[in-house]
């Protein structure tokens, strides 16, 4: 395949030695987690699916969230079960609903999807579908100016981190990204992911829609990295771990993007942040490969407390807490955390009132 014209999005990914041992370092874990995948085949299919499931719901409240929007999973969650059967009364739940139908249809059919202008025309369409106030612009590149702007919990603007490629030119240079990354994939040039970030990067930097950019630079992540073979990203939420790093996200793309389209770009800002990113991801999936063999151990109830104790944001709880969290009565909460213990699957901290578990490392 002919060498793409513009060559910049190739230049720019070549590093220094010590960069390039930090990039090849978290790119060798990454991939030892994508071999472990293959060689194991796969989780079981009620397994799968259930942590399918839960993706969908988990990365697109994130997702979200990143942009701004104020449902929490558990309303996001809600939303979902009632996804046909429901009118989208709010701008949140107009674009939740969008973002659900969308990474719902990715993970199922990403084999059959081929990248190129008109597929993300019609993922940033079909995300917005449901949004009113995106009817004019939904699926069409972008018509006037459109900052890249910071936004803090409440959707306020809290300052500017980019002025992207205009309007006039921004057709052409979606046509030279899709065709670099096609070329890039057909010469297998450089590693499949320090692709992908690639071209994430140039993509969040044209910022091509009025609207919407993030948003659908996360679903294209998605059906990339399922392309490339990384199978864990169904199982795993990447957009999860990019909302607790927000402020991360945010530096490291306006660190890559002081430098865009200069005769000296350092992309590697980004591009670190992608990898640990996806190392991350990689991390929990190759725990989730570790400890699914009690899944069949556990009966539904026992499976709930396991699966709430490994999802909590604080790692040590009391019975006191379960009971609490999951409604089901002290002494069915004792006997379940009992289990584990036997199990080895949690450790016991303190004794009598003050004692205390914590999922064990």
């Amino acid at each position: 395949m002919e060498r793409p014209d513009n060559d910049r999005l190739s230049k720019r990914l070549t590093f220094s030695p010590e960069r390039s041992e930090a990039i090849y370092a978290a790119l060798a874990e990454i991939d030892a987690v994508k071999h472990a995948f293959r060689l194991t085949g796969a989780l079981p299919p009620q397994t799968i699916s259930r942590l399918t499931q839960s993706v969908i719901v988990t990365s697109t409240g994130a997702s979200n969230r990143i942009e701004g929007n104020r449902l929490t999973d558990d309303e996001v969650e809600a939303l979902y079960r009632n996804l046909r059967i429901r009118r989208f009364r709010t701008r949140d739940e107009q674009e939740v609903a969008g973002y659900l139908e969308m990474l719902e249809l990715i993970l199922a059919s990403y084999r059959d999807m081929t990248l190129s202008e008109s597929l993300i025309l019609q993922i940033h369409r079909d995300m917005l579908v449901h949004s009113e106030k995106d009817e004019r612009q939904r699926g069409s590149y972008k018509f006037g100016p459109n900052r890249v702007e910071a936004k803090d919990q409440s959707g306020h603007v809290v300052g500017v981190i980019f002025d992207p490629t205009p309007p006039h030119l921004t057709p052409k240079e979606m046509l030279e990204l899709v065709e670099w990354l096609r070329w890039a994939d057909g010469e297998g040039f450089r590693h499949p992911l320090i692709r992908i970030a690639n071209f994430v990067f140039e993509y969040l930097a044209i910022h091509p829609f009025q609207d919407g950019n993030g948003r659908t630079s996360r679903l294209l992540t998605n059906l990339l990295m399922l392309q490339q073979g990384y199978m864990f990203t169904a199982l795993v939420s990447h957009e999860k771990l990019i909302e607790v790093r927000k402020t991360d996200y945010y530096l490291a793309l306006n660190r890559a993007q002081s430098s865009w389209k200069s005769d000296a770009e350092d992309i590697y800002p980004w591009l670190i942040f992608f990898l640990e990113i996806v190392r991350e991801q990689a991390r929990q999936a190759l725990a989730l490969i570790q400890s699914d063999t009690i899944d069949s151990l556990l009966s539904a109830k026992q499976l709930a407390l396991w699966q709430w104790a490994q999802t909590r944001n604080t790692p040590v709880f009391s019975r006191k807490d379960a009971v609490e969290a999951l409604g089901f009565p002290p002494r069915t909460i004792e006997a379940i955390i009992r289990k584990l213990f036997d199990l080895k699957r949690l450790e016991r901290i303190g004794a009598g009132r003050a004692t205390r578990y914590r999922v064990r490392s």
